[in-house]
């Protein structure tokens, strides 16, 4: 280059192996093993007939991260296979509760109806009885693991919403049996299968419309992101990208790159989850200072035959809460009693945790709604990690010898 073209030095560190470098990697016979991370906000054109081309949708390149990033295409691909059903889709979000507000948000309106189950996640239940109302959405909250939900249904009835294995009860719904009420009065039946994953059960071929996820947890699997995903099928997931989009709760490209390192071994993960879970229950089960046991691997629980019939590979997954004998003042003894067990706010990474729903994840239930669930002040709820089982139960059973 002459000198009278030549770039100065600020211009030559912009521009050098920028966005266009991209081209010519296209154009190579090798491809990256790893899928990479797109860290870009945006995205650039040669021309303006190729922008119209995009919002056209004849192209299907991209525009802006808010609206579509490659690894979010990329991981979207990976949890719309773990689901197992043909015709399904995905998307990924900012965060659990971002999935699950605008997926509901999607098909409900002023005057409408939701029927839930009583015992959700707490961070759902306060959306349900607390923000919807605001907006003239009516929510009923009934026990559909137990009830028959057909004479729930209203004629302006519009979602059924439930989990797959309740939080913190570890509840098993039957799915078929919503699905055909669901089926058969109008409403779509959504299906927060956080605590299952699709190791565990398949909510869309059990009959959901909707699969929701905090992939935080067993998806994520790390303690490392934040993010949250919908599953369905195609025309549906069609409708909540566009309100995705709108209100802005696209996940950012490093989390997704991180959520499909994670999906890559989701299944060894939760099947060891599930086998420690099981043992540590069983060991909980027969301690003196444990007064029941919630897991419906147990055959005490009401919904192990329910659970052997619908989950997957004879897993339960790898949550199970427990009734601490003494109430509210054994169940915190017992939390500061533990060694390597974590008090944490959250589950499903690769090390043993406890929770106290009271005063975490259920915290904004009435004490009224916490009786009438059934969450008791000394329950804790623990999410069994990768360890290896003797060690979990000698360190729980230390902790229960201290109290």
């Amino acid at each position: 280059m002459s000198g009278k073209n030549r770039k100065k030095l600020s211009t030559e560190l912009i521009h050098t192996g920028d966005g266009q470098f991209c081209k010519e990697l296209a154009k190579t016979a090798s491809v990256p093993e790893t899928f990479p991370v797109y860290l870009t906000s945006v995205f650039a054109f040669d021309d303006v007939a190729s922008v119209d081309a995009v919002y056209e949708r004849t192209s299907g390149s991209y525009l802006y991260s808010r609206m579509a990033n490659p690894n979010a295409d990329a991981v979207s691909r990976i949890l719309a296979a773990a689901e197992g059903s043909e015709g399904a889709k995905a998307l990924v979000f900012a965060s659990g509760m971002a999935a699950i507000t605008t997926a509901v948000l999607s098909f409900v309106k002023t005057g409408d109806h939701i029927l839930a189950s009583s015992v959700l996640y707490g961070g759902v239940y306060d959306y349900f009885a607390n923000e919807l109302p605001r907006f003239g959405v009516e929510v009923t909250f009934a026990d559909l693991a137990r009830e028959d939900a057909a004479h729930l249904i209203r004629p302006n009835t519009k979602l059924i919403y439930t989990e797959t294995i309740g939080n913190p009860l570890m509840e098993v719904p039957d799915l078929a049996d919503l699905s055909k009420a669901a089926r058969a009065r109008g409403p779509l039946l959504f299906v927060d299968n956080t605590f299952a994953t699709p190791v565990i059960a398949k909510p869309l071929e059990l009959g959901a419309d909707i699969a929701l996820y905090s992939a935080t947890k067993y998806l994520g699997g790390h303690s490392d992101v934040t993010l949250g995903a919908v599953t369905g099928r195609g025309p549906l997931i069609d409708a909540i990208k566009r309100f995705q989009t709108l209100y802005g709760a696209t996940a950012g490209p490093a989390d997704c790159w991180l959520l499909a390192r994670s999906l890559r071994t989701l299944e060894l993960r939760v099947k060891k989850h599930s086998e420690n879970a099981l043992r540590v229950a069983r060991f909980l089960e027969s301690h003196p200072k444990v007064e029941r046991v919630f897991y419906p691997g147990l055959p005490a629980s009401p919904f192990h035959e329910r659970a052997k019939r619908q989950f997957t590979d004879g897993g339960f997954g790898g949550m199970l809460s427990a009734d601490i004998r003494g109430g509210e003042k054994e169940a915190s003894a017992l939390i500061e009693a533990l060694e390597t067990i974590r008090f944490v706010p959250s589950l499903a990474g690769t090390a043993t945790t406890v929770s106290y729903p009271v005063k975490t994840s259920h915290r904004s239930y009435s004490a009224e709604a916490l009786k009438k669930a059934g969450i008791a002040k000394g329950q804790l709820r623990f999410s069994i990690g990768l360890e290896d089982a003797d060690n979990i139960i000698g360190e729980l059973s230390r902790a229960l010898d201290r109290i």
